[in-house]
């Protein structure tokens, strides 16, 4: 669910910029922008980078386990859909001479996100069935933040934008147990004085 949400996140915005710009290509990738031994990935060189920062658990939602009516007098557990958070990075990994469309392209995503902060099956079509809404905030870094966040990601600072996306949704309708809707009768006989 979370590649499908950061996938759907870049097409869209991708059409956008290939649309408002007359790209032949891509622009924005879903990758990190280093191998796991600290190395750059070449392939992200003069694009917009759209990566996980973080996964928090929604507190708003309170879901308790549901009881479903699978009929004939049997009911079934299932967990509650579990209501996550995602903080996703847009980050401009253009070098020196092309500084200037790095920020154009950013500032024309941060546009687009602002246009368009709910995405949902009405709106997008395309947008995978197990994604309910994709609602995105923009996040507020302070400078302190901002050089903690790049110092574990690469060391390098890079124009970026943090956006919190809420409410993706684990279905938890998965059964893990079922009972009986009906009770044996009971056979108590209390004892006469």
């Amino acid at each position: 669910m979370i590649a499908k949400t950061l996938s759907q996140l870049a097409v869209q915005l991708n059409r956008f910029l290939r649309h408002n710009f007359k790209l032949e290509e891509d622009v924005v990738l879903v990758s990190n922008l280093n191998e796991a031994d600290g190395t750059v990935l070449t392939q992200v060189n003069n694009k917009l980078v759209l990566f996980l920062v973080g996964i928090e658990k929604e507190a708003a939602s309170r879901s308790k386990t549901t009881l479903l009516d699978t009929g004939f007098a049997r009911s079934a557990n299932s967990a509650p859909p579990l209501h996550l958070n995602l903080y996703v990075m847009l980050a401009a990994n253009f070098n020196g001479t092309n500084y200037s469309d790095a920020l154009t392209l950013l500032s024309a995503s941060i546009s687009f996100f602002q246009r368009n902060p709910l995405f949902t099956h009405q709106n997008l079509p395309d947008l995978d069935p197990s994604i309910e809404r994709l609602a995105l905030d923009m996040e507020n870094l302070s400078i302190q933040d901002a050089s903690n966040l790049w110092g574990m990601l690469s060391g390098k600072y890079l124009p970026s934008v943090l956006y919190k996306v809420r409410m993706i949704s684990f279905d938890g309708a998965d059964i893990y147990s079922q009972s009986s809707l009906l009770r044996k009768p009971a056979t108590d006989v209390g004892t006469q004085s």
